[in-house]
């Protein structure tokens, strides 16, 4: 069901890049692809699940018929709650079963190729240095007052800095460039500001040399290659809508 018939990862670092990957197709389906998975999840069909591969991809269908699967299997029937609950609650509560699965998964490898105590410990280290699907999805008031921070020392087309493209250096009193001590401190502030900050999308750190653009709504932030966001076309964005806001405003049936 999952594609896994032919990878099965065997070292801890093998499970984790599989965890990333499946992480990552779930955050995809949840976030920039919200509007496909949405329609997807059709409660008048049977009870579907949510899958996310190796290959950063992701899949709505049925489970697996064998007993027992290949596999741990998803929570069965995401679809069915779809239209009895507001898009953001079930877009939540489905974040929430796929985390379990992802561990469930990464766990299943580990007791199949026999990790033992400091392996799992390991795995699990390198699993919880990165936001869950549930908080990348829902976004958590530390991480929105840090972006909202974040926001007021960026420029008005809502881009992200890049650090490797200086303007003069500073003066001092004197006229001479501040010494290195204070220039130190200074990115050494600004590490700190945008250090914890998140892609909405792919729910990966802050990097300095990379477009970053914030949606006037949830005010979020996100990669521009994650919502296909170039600087060229952001220069005439007057209000920026990430694909989950775009989302929300749809007509209902």
């Amino acid at each position: 069901m999952d594609g896994s018939g032919q990878y099965n990862p065997r070292t801890v670092e093998e499970v984790f890049r599989d965890f990333k990957g499946r992480r990552a197709g779930m955050i995809k389906a949840l976030t920039t692809d919200v509007e496909e998975f949405y329609q997807q999840c059709d409660p008048e069909k049977e009870n579907l699940c949510l899958y996310g591969f190796p290959t950063e991809q992701w899949e709505v269908n049925l489970p697996a018929e064998e007993v027992p699967p290949e596999l741990p299997e998803p929570a069965l029937g995401i679809n069915f709650a779809r239209d009895g609950m507001q898009e953001k609650d079930w877009l939540a509560l489905v974040a929430v079963h796929s985390d379990a699965w992802l561990l469930a998964v990464a766990f299943y490898f580990g007791a199949r190729f026999g990790f033992d105590k400091a392996d799992r410990k390991r795995l699990f280290n390198m699993i919880n240095d990165l936001p869950s699907i549930f908080e990348v999805v829902t976004g958590n008031a530390k991480k929105q007052a840090k972006d909202k921070s974040a926001a007021s020392n960026h420029s008005s087309n809502k881009s992200k800095p890049n650090s490797k493209v200086r303007g003069p250096e500073p003066q001092g009193k004197n006229g001479k460039p501040k010494d290195e001590e204070e220039e130190g401190l200074e990115e050494e502030e600004e590490e700190d500001e945008h250090g914890d900050t998140l892609c909405g999308a792919c729910g990966e750190n802050y990097g300095t040399d990379e477009f970053w653009i914030c949606c006037d709504v949830c005010e979020r932030w996100f990669h521009g290659k994650c919502v296909k966001i170039t600087p060229a076309r952001a220069e005439h964005i007057k209000q920026y809508k990430c694909p989950s806001c775009s989302s929300n405003k749809r007509a209902r049936p």
